[in-house]
């Protein structure tokens, strides 16, 4: 059987995944969903210096302290760029990474600069806006309170990527197809899921739209068990 840690993406929380880690438990594998800090149920420590760094910290203690190996993680969202950063660290408890409608930023590269400078700038300036420079709220009314601010600094701070054992994990990326209704937010995923379809990755598609742990779940574990 084997072991899932599921990582959730911006302004969401651990909550997001269900019912997926209840459907794959079913099946008699092991599932952790944590929430990175200041989201979620942690939603109470979001602090102005929250970075990349403290979240990818936040997962390589799960498997620290949970005394976790042979691990398929999966990152959905932001979350892509903190399972490649956990990769770095921790490559040799790694079995997969499953990147879910993801950004991966590559060596050198923060989240930000995967979108186009203008879409970038935006960013910038709806986070000094709203945000008050360093929180980056919900883009949109999403009907759910759980949704909660971001700390913007985990989109600006550069990704190291330099270790080979961490490029030597097997990948896999999972596409959601429905980007009718997508801002300008997801024009760095749909960028990122050209680049790693051009470069030969295991790619799925899901007809579904951003969150398919909540609207195709069923489709989305059977990628999953799949990927074992």
């Amino acid at each position: 059987m084997a072991a899932y840690v599921l990582v959730h993406g911006a302004t969401a929380g651990g909550w997001i995944w269900s019912p997926v880690p209840e459907m794959l438990r079913r099946q008699g594998h092991t599932v952790y969903t944590p929430t990175l800090t200041g989201l979620g149920e942690r939603s109470h420590l979001l602090r102005p210096d929250i970075d990349l760094d403290t979240h990818i910290t936040d997962i390589v203690n799960v498997f620290k302290f949970e005394d976790l190996h042979d691990i398929i993680l999966v990152g959905h969202s932001y979350g892509g760029a903190v399972i490649a950063g956990v990769a770095e660290r921790m490559p040799e408890r790694i079995r997969r990474l499953i990147y879910l409608d993801a950004l991966i930023p590559e060596d050198g590269q923060a989240v930000k600069d995967l979108y186009p400078h203008d879409t970038a700038e935006l960013l910038a300036a709806y986070i000094e806006a709203r945000g008050e420079g360093w929180r980056y709220p919900p883009p949109k009314p999403r009907g759910d309170p759980r949704f909660v601010d971001h700390p913007a600094r985990t989109m600006f701070q550069a990704l190291t990527r330099n270790n080979p054992q961490a490029r030597a994990i097997p990948q896999a990326y999972i596409y959601c197809t429905d980007k009718s209704g997508a801002g300008p937010q997801h024009q760095g995923i749909i960028g990122v899921a050209a680049r790693v379809r051009a470069d030969g990755w295991p790619f799925f598609e899901l007809a579904t739209g951003h969150h398919p742990m909540q609207t195709a779940p069923e489709d989305l574990v059977r990628i999953l068990l799949s990927l074992l």
